[in-house]
């Protein structure tokens, strides 16, 4: 990208000249007047260049190389994997904030509930199953998103292994994938305990038993991650945090590298 000024040159003009359709001609004109004040061509020239010298450094595909793009017809269901759980991830993720507007990530007794012994918590997911409209349904699709998600997670990682996907160049995607299978299953244990139900304490407590039977750092880790060594408002909390405001931030980052890297080497054919 040069630093020196262009050239004036009557733009509109030449807009005029040309034959162009409302469309392309209201396209040029919003591209000059972006151009005028934020060099936004040079911007596109250089991304332009770095597309296709990363392209020309990547070596050709298998299908490429043997011409055999069409007889790998089925494996598409399979290279589709990815996808699927990419979008099941957008699907919860919006349904999980809409979740949020109503739910209370808070394990005291619930004043004016009709359940004995509900929490706060319980009682808020049970308001938005039977009070909120549309509720059942928003709680069930953030449900169904999550569980799809996992299971296409898992799937695509078996697909990578057995077509051998993950030998180079392309084995630090594997790493990034393991990583992000990781964060998945996080996800879904931290979002397992928020409606702090029977099913929620037990497997938090579980997970408590886990971590203490870590060796020499066991009683640091159940501290870290639930608050002590029983189970409380501490515990609810760090699982609310974790689940709502750090790992989408984290998985959504690791996700755009991972796409990333797909893009500059391209969709690994079975070897």
């Amino acid at each position: 990208m040069s630093v020196e000024r262009k050239d004036e040159h009557d733009h509109e003009s030449w807009i005029e000249e040309k034959d162009l359709t409302p469309i392309e001609s209201t396209f040029l004109t919003v591209l000059v007047w972006l151009d005028k004040r934020i060099r936004i061509v040079d911007y596109l020239e250089l991304l332009e260049s770095l597309y296709y010298r990363v392209n020309l450094q990547m070596p050709k595909s298998h299908t490429e190389q043997y011409n055999l793009d069409n007889k790998f017809w089925y494996w598409y269901p399979l290279y589709s994997l990815g996808f699927f759980s990419t979008l099941a991830y957008l699907v919860a993720a919006i349904s999980g904030a809409l979740l949020g507007f109503y739910y209370s990530p808070s394990n005291a007794a619930a004043a004016a509930s009709s359940i004995e012994g509900a929490t706060v918590a319980y009682s808020s997911v049970a308001s938005i199953m039977t009070e909120l409209n549309f509720g059942f349904m928003l709680r069930s699709v953030h449900r169904w998103a999550a569980q799809v998600m996992t299971a296409a997670v898992f799937l695509h990682m078996l697909r990578v292994y057995f077509t051998g996907a993950y030998k180079e160049p392309r084995e630090v995607n594997w790493i990034i994938g393991i990583i992000l299978l990781s964060l998945t299953m996080v996800f879904g244990y931290t979002g397992y305990l928020l409606p702090w139900d029977q099913l929620a304490f037990w497997a938090g407590q579980i997970g408590v038993e886990m971590s203490l039977s870590i060796p020499l750092i066991g009683e640091w880790v159940a501290q870290l991650m639930f608050g002590g060594f029983s189970l409380g408002q501490a515990t609810l909390q760090r699982m609310y945090i974790l689940h709502v405001f750090l790992l989408p931030f984290v998985v959504t980052a690791v996700i755009a590298i991972h796409l990333g890297l797909v893009w500059m080497q391209g969709i690994a054919e079975p070897h």
